[in-house]
This record gives C-alpha cells, structure tokens and sequence, in this order.
C-alpha cells in the first residue's frame, strides 16, 4: 500500500462585495462560495416582505433563488403564477393556506415543518391564517432572477388598482 498525500489549502480571507443596488447586506465572495450573513428585509410585493437571499443579482447563479418571506398576521399575496420556473418552499413559522387552480378552486393548509412544492403555472394565492402571527417561510425558485416571470392573475380578494 503506498501512501498517500493530500494537501489542503490555507483558508484565504473572502472578499467582500457589494450586492447592489436594491440590497443592502453584502455578499461574501469566498471564491466559489458566496454568503449573506444576516441580511435586512430589502423588498415588499403583493403582501409579503422578504430578507434578501441569493440570486443573479448578488451571486454568480444561474438557476437558483433563495430568500426568506415572510407574510403579515392576517395578509394575503394576491394570486399570481410562476411562469416557467418551480417554487419550493418550507415553512418556518405560522399557518398558512395555498388557495390555488384555474379558479382557486382548490386549497390547501400549512403549518410549520412543512414543505411545499409548487409546479410552475399553478395560479395560487397565499393566506396567512392567523391575525396575530406572522408566516416565515424560505423559498427557493428555479429561476435567478428572483422577480421575473410572476404574472398576477384574477382575485376576489385583489383591492381595486
């Protein structure tokens, strides 16, 4: 048996970058492994607010998104679809119902420690069951570009434009 030898680099000191202008933690380059340490909340759509994950836009990515959303005590994010991309999601905290179909005919109801997948096209609008606790979730998409490709379609619960 002959020996053999492995070498292991020194740890090198990741660079630091910043992320853009739409987010204000910034990115941790470690060459080929990127990090946010504990970002803000940078952006709110359609009810729900979100802490600023990892995409095109901050990461070299080119299929992914990540970030953690949280929905309000009692809000709703008015239905919409993902056009060509798939959503996964898994619930940290609250109680939520996907109302989802053609006509959001169909429901169904999560807690925390569930995880959710959502085929691209699915109409679906989300409520967070509760009117004291918030929803946490983190989501991630088959798309880097995080904001593309959601198309809002018709609600009752859709407040006049």
């Amino acid at each position: 048996m002959s020996d053999i030898t492995i070498t292991v680099p020194e740890p090198s000191t990741p660079e630091i970058r910043n992320s853009g202008p739409n987010h204000s933690p910034r990115t941790e380059d470690g060459g080929g492994i990127f990090c946010i340490r504990n970002p803000d909340f940078h952006r709110g759509w359609n009810g729900i607010r979100y802490k600023t994950g990892l995409s095109a836009s901050n990461v070299d990515s080119k299929q992914l998104s990540m970030n953690v959303a949280t929905v309000p005590p009692g809000a709703v994010a008015y239905a919409h679809v993902h056009v060509d991309f798939e959503v996964m999601l898994f619930i940290l905290k609250g109680k939520v119902r996907h109302e989802f179909g053609d006509n959001l005919e169909k429901s169904m109801d999560n807690e925390a420690g569930d995880f959710i997948f959502i085929k691209p096209g699915i109409p679906h609008e989300v409520i967070n069951l509760s009117d004291s606790e918030p929803v946490i979730a983190v989501v991630a998409r088959s798309d880097a570009d995080e904001w593309e490709n959601i198309v809002d379609v018709p609600s009752n619960r859709r407040p006049d434009k």
